[in-house]
């Protein structure tokens, strides 16, 4: 299939590959040559302190950071020093300069060293011009543009479980960042994207990176795998902007085309009937907070029946701000200001209408479970945390299974170990004999942090998985002068939390 201006895979990619990792054109590669101020800047989508680092440096290295990154013409001769470039003229990944000068040699498209889960040296390909425009967003793309790997693909990446699985699904791949991860530890691959430019450059990125080949679909939603059998792992990074762009319009990987936060909340309602019992879906998600509606009820009425889902708002964005970021992801101030103050009363006349005052960002993991009464956990954490989480997500619904199979005297009977990385912090005023608060707080993971009391705190350091709870609250009585009958009572109230967000471990 012929796709205006990319690439083509075929068996010049392998050696483009080599030529790449010749050079070291990787991500240590790069940051060695830049610096690192330079490389942050690049993330951000500025060039500049990147170009004035290899100004005066024409070697490989240099070569390949301004012809894939930078987006600079270079002279044919430089260029070929560097790769083979009669192969890349001839399978799309160069042509001549904007001129058509013959002498000059620029790249179709963006190749951006990624590093794997495992240190692996990959590539993301994506549209050219979105890292080099120097915050003019999507300005002069047009709507299929085909992004590279920004911070929610990286975000999601970090928080996809990585056990092996049968079949997993990437719903929306754009550049095939997440199905590149899932090569690694899924038997079985399927990538879809409304975009079919998407997905040419998802096979680019995937042979550049020699991955192995996998099943791209184009189609809207579960559309492509409505008559699959059901996957273990489904992840996706949609279009969840909250836009007013009608069907049709607006830019094709970040526009739905559905009113609202209608695409997140079909997205979510359906992932049931395509997961496999005990199977994943995560996905990344915008959602609108109305003031007359407690937000974590509309994510709560989102998640379909038999599945258990741990949701965390990670940001909210009052509509002034939210307008104005996405308005600059597409590049509107950089053109005619009129145009851009209509656009900005557009997004807020479609805001006023849905009467949403906020938006909300977060993350949404859901297990099929198919138990009568799921555990659904919702919870607002803008605060730091420890990437990657992807290994602490099996752990927190094995608790959330714990929990919900023991009543409180089951729960008192049972045997906890203190988390890995959890230490405990005395807070006062300096040379007060006694803290004013003790607190809990963990060093890995979701990094929380909760206070304590006496009783809570000397239970939770003396949990080593020896004594069962009841008999550790026994002796803590003793100790403190407490009716143990009282303690027990009252201690299912904190050690419930303290379960479900992982400072005790149940033993076994």
């Amino acid at each position: 299939m012929s796709i205006h201006g990319l690439p083509a895979p075929g068996p010049g990619t392998a050696r483009l590959r080599e030529a790449l990792l010749a050079a070291s054109y990787t991500p240590d590669g790069v940051l060695d040559l830049v610096g690192a101020p330079a490389y942050a800047a690049l993330a951000r989508g500025e060039t500049v302190p990147a170009l004035r680092a290899t100004g005066e440096d024409a070697g490989p290295l240099a070569t390949l950071t301004r012809l894939f990154l930078l987006g600079q013409a270079l002279p044919a001769a430089r260029v070929a020093a560097a790769l083979p470039a009669h192969q890349a003229l001839a399978d799309g990944w160069l042509v001549p300069g904007e001129t058509g000068d013959a002498e000059l040699l620029r790249a179709t498209v963006d190749i951006r060293p990624y590093a794997g889960d495992a240190g692996e040296n990959w590539w993301i390909v994506s549209d050219p011009g979105r890292a080099v425009a120097g915050g003019a967003g999507a300005h002069g793309q047009g709507r299929d543009v085909v992004l590279g790997a920004g911070g929610a693909s990286t975000t999601l990446a970090q928080l996809t479980l990585r056990e092996p699985v049968g079949r997993a699904l990437d719903l929306g791949t754009g550049s095939g960042v997440q199905a590149l991860h899932l090569t690694r530890h899924a038997r079985q691959v399927t990538a879809t994207d409304l975009n079919p430019r998407a997905l040419r450059v998802a096979a680019l990125t995937l042979a550049l990176s020699g991955a192995p080949d996998i099943d791209l679909r184009q189609g809207s939603l579960f559309t492509p795998v409505e008559n699959d059998e059901p996957f273990d792992l489904i992840v996706s990074n949609p279009p969840f902007v909250i836009s007013p762009a009608a069907p049709g319009a607006g830019l094709t990987y970040r526009d739905g085309g559905l009113p609202g936060d209608a695409l997140c909340r079909t997205l979510v309602g359906s992932a049931a009937e395509r997961l496999a019992p005990g199977g994943y879906c995560q996905l990344l998600a915008n959602w609108e907070q109305l003031a007359d509606e407690d937000w974590r009820d509309r994510l709560a009425s989102w998640v379909p029946p038999g599945c258990d889902a741990w949701i965390v708002r990670r940001e909210e964005q009052d509509v002034n701000e939210y307008a104005e970021l996405w308005l600059r992801d597409a590049g509107a101030h950089r053109g005619d200001p009129a145009d851009y103050q209509l656009a900005y009363h557009a997004w807020l006349d479609e805001f006023a209408a849905r009467k949403v005052r906020s938006v909300g960002f977060g993350w949404i993991t859901l297990r099929r479970s198919d138990v009568a009464e799921p555990a659904v956990l919702i919870e607002d954490w803008p605060h730091s945390v420890e990437q990657p989480l992807g290994a602490i997500v099996p752990g927190h619904f094995a608790r959330q299974d714990f929990l919900g199979a023991h009543h409180d005297e089951a729960l008192l009977a049972a045997r906890y170990t203190l988390a890995d990385g959890v230490v405990q912090e005395q807070l006062g005023q300096p040379g007060a004999e006694d803290p004013e608060h003790v607190v809990l707080r963990q060093r890995h993971g979701m990094l929380r942090a909760t206070a304590m009391d006496t009783v809570s705190a000397g239970f939770a350091g003396s949990c080593d998985g020896s004594l069962a709870a009841g008999a550790l609250l026994d002796a803590i009585a003793q100790l403190v002068d407490e009716d143990p009958a009282s303690l027990r009572a009252t201690a299912p109230q904190w050690l419930r939390p303290l379960v479900e967000q992982g400072f005790l471990l149940p033993v076994g």
